[in-house]
């Protein structure tokens, strides 16, 4: 499978910091196995092709995409009937079902469930911990998702604001931001062993007239 293919081909990472991995291919997202990993960012440059495909379905109101079931052809025509611009489409749809078939294999699931959206607003715009195993995020337009590393961030902060709650941000120069088309894995407090270290996160800010088209991916353990 040409899936298989491009997880396991070339160098898994081109730099591991204390609990991230980061490289230029969807091998390094095997990289969240590690024990000490709790994001694995493959780091791209969206071709031209793939850019006006993105730009095409970003023109119009916002809109969602919620599906489950195995990535194959099915999941290209829920995408083409949902999108605003299916004549344009296919770029993206071909890059959406890529990263879906990513997802099943790296995890050895046979369905993924899939939400694409175009926001105009941030959808979580507190630093916040997901109680899931993992999941695969990428912005395709706009300002991409912000996560923090270990030391700069105090996890008794977490939660819903209460009075002496301490501030979970302990150093905001520290916060880090994927850029556009930069694909992501996401170990959340749900995965077995890392219960107390799951990935601290949250969405940017989206300007007044700015929107941002995301697409998050679950292996449907």
């Amino acid at each position: 499978m040409r899936t298989q293919a491009l997880l396991s081909a070339g160098p898994a990472a081109s730099h591991v910091g204390a609990h991230w991995a980061t490289g230029p291919d969807l091998g390094v997202l095997a990289e969240v196995f590690d024990e000490a990993i709790t994001i694995a960012i493959m780091q791209r440059e969206l071709a031209p092709q793939l850019l006006a495909s993105i730009a095409a379905q970003c023109a119009a109101q916002p809109w969602e995409l919620a599906w489950r079931g195995v990535p194959d052809s099915v999941l290209e025509q829920a995408l083409t009937r949902s999108m605003p611009a299916p004549q344009h489409a296919g770029e993206l749809i071909a890059d959406v079902r890529l990263l879906a078939e990513a997802v099943a294999c790296l995890f050895d699931v046979d369905a993924v469930g899939i939400r694409m959206r175009l926001l105009a607003s941030a959808m979580c715009p507190r630093f916040h911990c997901d109680n899931l195993p993992v999941r695969l995020v990428t912005t395709y337009s706009g300002p991409g998702s912000e996560w923090l590393p270990e030391q700069a961030l105090e996890r008794a902060g977490l939660g819903k604001p209460e009075p002496g709650k301490p501030e979970v941000v302990r150093d905001a120069g520290a916060i880090r931001r994927l850029t556009e088309g930069d694909v992501c894995l996401l170990k959340g407090s749900g995965w077995v062993g890392n219960e107390e270290r799951g990935i601290v996160h949250r969405s940017p800010a989206v300007a007044a007239g700015q929107q941002r088209l995301l697409l998050t991916i679950d292996p449907e353990f």
